[in-house]
């Protein structure tokens, strides 16, 4: 296979585009802006899904579903969250085609326009408020915990697979609370169970932190976001977590009798994770070989090739690879025997290579005289012959390190691209010079937020675990009580 990723150091964007395309994750459809997941990608994201939902689950959620169209009046009944997804919503307005009787072409029946124009979904909390009204009428029917995993439409103008498609794919979770405690530490559980899934399974370390008030979600009082570093030195949105407050409980009504015979309204969260996550997962590991999958996200762990010329020397290195399967199976790794003959071992290595495969086993009619196999890391590229005795165990353990190593690489890079400035100079040099995150003071004004706008950056959060530390706004130059993260972001 010949080499067919653009080099990342030459054109970052080309070879994300490339590596997508070539290793067969996704592709553009006929349909501008929306992406076709193919099998390899789609097999990523059901693990990715199959981990979220469990984690989930742990945490006391269920799945629900609910409806793709949403009444257009919903949207009015909460002003700050029509405003914000005004310019991103597709509109149904009418529910039939006909033939024109002059030209023959299909069009729009103009006698079948709705009598209200429906939204194509750009997130669901319209629809779902509206619906546990019906739910919810006294404390006992609190809390209501539900999750559900749909796609959702945003109009993009300009796209990019993965990480920002007209169409995607997401879970997105609304739950309803008695109390505005109950509703905070939700917020706060489940944003934290996106860190974790996020560093622990995806290898992506990433800082958790309140958004600002211009940068939160539109009907949020607050905004929990996991912001994570890429290989270019861009942040990358990778999940957030709101508290709602009584927004939508008051947009659509929803009350209920508290413990103390009173009426309330119902406090709310919602949260979400999507597939631009997989981008996520490509920008944050991968190389000029091709992707570099942590093992646990990973839909093949393990591959294993077999070399042969003749017929007669497949029957022996068939038997020695399959028990090899068999072996690892046990042990819950996931093993891919490629005994196709179409292609040559030289084309499968680079295939598995680039589609980020964690280990490649090679076996051949030597290893089967000495009791060997080739051993290969994608995440190193380094080799070694290997017994076969034992293996499997062996490479269950591995499969560990490279995930363990895989994220410390990523921690690695992110340190080394975090800077402290302390001038608007500097603050510059990092955003168009060095990339990455830059920690600087700021006044807690718009106006200062606006400034660092200009620059095509953005405050991506003001991080939880930050210490207090007494400064100058690096914009205003006025007295400021703590760092917070700017970078520039997809």
């Amino acid at each position: 296979m010949a080499k067919v990723l653009t080099s990342k150091e030459d054109n970052y964007a080309q070879w994300y585009n490339d590596l997508v395309l070539k290793s067969g994750l996704a592709e553009n459809s006929a349909v501008r802006g929306c992406m076709v997941i193919k099998p390899y990608g789609y097999a990523i994201w059901e693990k990715m899904r199959d981990e979220l939902d469990r984690m989930f689950k742990e945490t006391g959620h269920e799945n629900a579903y609910f409806p793709l169209f949403i009444p257009k009046s919903f949207f009015s009944r909460e002003a700050n969250h029509v405003e914000g997804f005004a310019k991103e919503c597709a509109v149904v307005t009418h529910y039939r085609l006909k033939t024109d009787e002059e030209t023959g072409e299909i069009v729009v029946d103009p006698d079948a326009r709705l009598e209200e124009e429906l939204i194509v979904r750009p997130t669901s909390e319209t629809i779902i408020w509206n619906t546990y009204k019906n739910w919810i009428q006294s404390y006992r029917d609190l809390p209501i915990m539900v999750n559900q995993w749909a796609n959702v439409v945003r109009w993009e103008m300009r796209t990019r697979l993965f990480l920002r498609t007209t169409e995607f794919l997401w879970q997105e979770g609304h739950t309803a609370h008695a109390t505005r405690q109950e509703a905070e530490e939700e917020t706060m559980q489940m944003v934290k169970v996106y860190a974790e899934f996020s560093e622990n399974f995806l290898g992506i370390p990433v800082l958790v932190g309140n958004k600002t008030e211009s940068e939160k979600f539109a009907g949020a009082v607050e905004t929990l976001t996991i912001e994570a570093l890429m290989q270019d030195g861009k942040a990358l949105q990778a999940g957030t977590s709101h508290f709602l407050g009584q927004n939508f409980a008051k947009a659509f009504d929803v009350q209920f009798t508290n413990k103390e015979g009173k009426l309330d309204h119902v406090w709310a969260t919602s949260w979400g994770m999507t597939t631009r996550m997989i981008g996520a997962l490509i920008m944050a590991h991968s190389d000029n070989h091709g992707l570099i999958l942590p093992p646990r996200v990973a839909p093949i762990q393990v591959v294993i090739v077999p070399i042969y010329r003749g017929n007669d020397e497949f029957p022996p290195i068939a038997e020695a690879a399959n028990k090899i399967k068999a072996q690892l199976t046990a042990l819950g790794v996931s093993v891919k025997f490629d005994d196709r003959d179409t292609q040559k071992p030289g084309w499968k290595f680079a295939e598995y290579e680039l589609k980020g495969v964690p280990v490649r086993l090679a076996i051949g009619p030597r290893d089967i005289e000495n009791g060997t196999v080739e051993l290969a890391r994608r995440d190193t590229l380094e080799k070694k012959v290997m017994p076969q005795k034992g293996i499997a165990t062996y490479i269950h353990d591995l499969l560990e390190e490279i995930q363990q190593s895989i994220y410390q690489k990523a921690i690695n890079f992110r340190n080394a691209n975090t800077h402290h400035v302390e001038s608007w100079d500097e603050l510059v040099d990092v955003l168009e010079n060095k990339g990455g995150f830059a920690l600087a003071h700021w006044d807690g004004s718009k106006e200062s937020e606006d400034r660092i706008k200009e620059t095509k950056a953005s405050i991506r959060c003001l991080p939880l675990d930050a210490e207090p530390e007494e400064g100058k706004c690096v914009v205003s130059g006025k007295p400021s009580l703590r760092r917070v993260v700017i970078a520039k972001a997809y």
